[in-house]
């Protein structure tokens, strides 16, 4: 899709703001990126309040192909193809997908002002972490190698 094209399928919704992304565009309105315009077609964002409408039209979410693997984003939907035809109940989803990306954003803000942190990532059975000793052994080299760089000397391992 092209921009003149995308404008047009908005028009009933308002104002867009469109930014080179990917293979396509980044879709935003009242500062907030609510949509995508790819290959694939139209990928609104969604939330736990939207979800449900998009799996009654069967509305898959948003995946690429890395080289290793499919990975699945499941706050995206694909826009159902009954709305590229349909500028009035496009702008609805449209307002929809806006919501979602605010309500998102307002729990990213909410979670940093309250300090909580991301949790921690899980690793795979069978793969052992590296232990806390050995991250410090390594950081314990790297500035025994800038001590050595500023004195001219060489740093006692």
């Amino acid at each position: 899709m092209d921009r003149d094209h995308l404008i047009d399928l908005f028009s009933e919704f308002g104002p867009i703001s469109l930014r080179k992304m990917f293979s396509g565009f980044g879709i935003s309105a009242d500062g907030v990126n609510f949509a995508m315009a790819l290959r694939a077609g139209l990928i609104f964002r969604v939330d736990e309040l939207t979800i449900p409408r998009y799996d009654a039209e069967g509305a898959k979410p948003f995946q690429y192909d890395t080289r290793n693997k499919t990975v699945v984003v499941n706050s995206y939907r694909h826009l159902p193809e009954r709305l590229y035809d349909d500028p009035d109940e496009l702008a609805v989803w449209a307002r929809e997908a806006v919501g979602a990306a605010k309500r998102a954003a307002a729990r990213k803000s909410a979670r940093k002002t309250a300090g909580e942190r991301r949790p921690a990532k899980v690793t795979p059975a069978g793969v052992k972490p590296k232990p806390a000793a050995k991250k410090a052994v390594k950081r314990k080299k790297a500035v025994a190698k800038v001590s050595a760089g500023r004195t001219g000397k060489r740093a006692a391992k």
